[in-house]
């Protein structure tokens, strides 16, 4: 590619949602990037069809959250039965530090196309029918060919590559990371189709009985997502689950009355869970599938492989700025792998969860939920690990109840979301639920004056609750990660030894009023 700053250039492979998010991220953040792709484009039998409320938030940051609002169904939570008996339900709509306060199905094919037109209005592209064959990570920048479709093949040393090609991984594979993960070997079949039915349209209903699994997921104008466990080897690409099987199994397993009125598409795929030994080598990263494959249940794939994008794209975009240390790339590996065995873990117990057939077991499993459900349990723990705002990267690194300046989420209305920029830490002076300290506002200033070009916001009391208990009730900075994640706090009635643990925390360069006179 012509024209590209020296070293800052990045080579994407795969077009799927998580490899275009990657790209609107690093392009809106003035990151020149190249977008490959081997297939052809877009497919309308996608598996992935649900955004959970904290990825909306972080949608919202690239300016596609809305649209795909526009395109969605909206859900308020999801409902777990047994027998066709409702055991629990996790609200996505009480979630109490949620700017979108819902869950949105739409099919994977339109949150690619809204992707791709902003992929586009940012100045970026996709290849098609460029494949990577070939990758050399032992020199000081990544040799990779491609192999065009045409049969041209070509040569590149770009300066950072990221394989976001799926679970079949070229990348991954030719950087020779290990692939594996627990024993859980499931086949689902899987349709969307239009349903004539009795359940509730703003609910996913998840579905146990003796005979197995059924979740029925509502995506708009009568069509629903059906996805049940099925007999290993029953159906392949040549010979699709039927109509008759679908109806079958809502008879036999999924709770109220409905009746498949046609399939707009069926197929089946087997889940073996797999997460790659590392997720970054060199300058080579990888995001989506192609370092991780979880268990359907619960919908997380898709949304924590769009999770990896975004943890990885404000840092990278920032040290190619020059706003941080390169240092800040190490901890993309720490963070999303430990989340991926955590998310790969939820999701195993809700699957291994669907599947019990003792009847020992099922008594368990629905005593369990019913009694998490009615002492309020299930909300606290479940509506937050399906809605994935309970992602954290350890005791210090904890989610705020914060927005990306410019958003426009239809939040509660009355309690503000404080903003913070997309590019760089943002500083949240916050004074305490008590009266401001003496000299809190020389505190402002100075701290303004010393961490620029990262900003700082001065709150009042009437923040959103949830924010205000996360904060505490005494005076303090708190500096935020672009993706809304506590990066650090410190005591501000001391802004000297603040400003240097603040920009030690965030692996950003001191500048000469950090060294001195300006902060004392």
């Amino acid at each position: 590619m012509g024209g590209l700053t020296p070293g800052r250039d990045v080579l994407v492979v795969g077009a799927g949602p998580v490899g275009l998010l990657t790209a609107c991220e690093l392009l809106q953040q003035g990151i020149p990037v190249r977008v490959v792709d081997a297939g052809r484009g877009t497919t309308a039998h996608s598996r992935a069809n649900v955004v959970w409320p904290r990825n909306l938030e972080l949608l919202d940051r690239v300016g596609v959250a809305e649209r795909l609002v526009l395109r969605g169904h909206r859900l308020a939570g999801t409902a777990f039965y047994s027998r066709g008996r409702r055991l629990a339900t996790a609200w996505m709509s009480r979630l109490r530090d949620a700017p979108y306060p819902f869950a949105l199905t739409i099919p994977q094919h339109e949150t690619e196309l809204v992707l791709r037109e902003r992929l586009a209005e940012l100045g970026g592209t996709v290849e098609h029918g460029v494949r990577l064959t070939a990758l050399d990570n032992s020199g000081a920048l990544p040799a990779v060919k491609l192999e065009h479709e045409d049969g041209r093949t070509e040569e590149s040393e770009p300066h950072w590559l990221i394989g976001a090609d799926g679970a079949h991984s070229t990348v991954r594979k030719q950087l020779g990371i290990a692939y594996d993960g627990p024993p859980v070997d499931v086949t689902f079949a899987i349709t969307d189709a239009r349903l004539s039915t009795t359940l509730s349209e703003d609910l996913s209903h998840y579905c146990y009985s003796p005979g197995g699994a059924i979740v029925v997921g509502p995506m708009g104008g009568g069509v629903h997502r059906i996805a049940l466990n099925v007999q290993h080897d029953a159906f392949d690409e040549e010979n699709p689950p039927p109509a008759e099987l679908f109806q079958r199994m809502v008879d036999a397993r999924a709770a109220g009355r409905s009746r498949v009125e046609e399939l707009l598409w069926s197929g089946s795929f087997r889940v073996r869970v797999r997460i790659a030994a590392r997720f970054a080598a060199g300058r080579c990263f990888l995001v989506g599938d192609a370092a991780h494959v979880i268990s359907p249940a619960g919908g997380q794939g898709m949304n924590t492989g769009m999770q990896d994008a975004f943890n990885l794209a404000w840092k990278l975009s920032g040290v190619l700025r020059g706003d941080f240390g390169e240092a800040i790339l190490a901890s993309y590996d720490a963070e999303r792998r430990s989340v991926s065995h955590r998310v790969a873990r939820s999701t195993e117990l809700l699957t291994r969860a669907g599947v019990v057939r003792t009847p020992a077991k099922v008594a368990v499993r629905d005593a369990a939920f019913w009694a998490a459900d009615r002492t309020g349990l299930f909300q606290r723990t479940v509506a937050p690990q399906l809605s994935q705002t309970d992602v954290g990267y350890g005791a210090e690194h904890p989610r705020l109840p914060v927005r990306s300046a410019g958003g426009r989420p239809p939040g509660r209305g009355t309690s503000p979301w404080p903003e913070i920029d997309r590019d760089r830490p943002t500083a949240l002076l916050w004074p305490g639920t008590r009266n401001p300290p003496p000299g809190w506002a020389g505190t402002r200033d100075r701290l303004r004056a010393a961490l620029a070009p990262s900003p700082v916001v001065e709150l009042d009391r009437a923040v959103a609750p949830a924010l205000a208990k996360a904060l505490g009730p005494a005076p303090t900075v708190a500096l935020v990660r672009p993706d809304g994640h506590l990066l650090a706090r410190a005591d501000p009635e001391d802004p000297l030894r603040a400003v240097r643990l603040l920009t030690r925390a965030a692996h950003l360069p001191l500048s000469r009023q950090q060294h001195g006179g300006a902060t004392r």
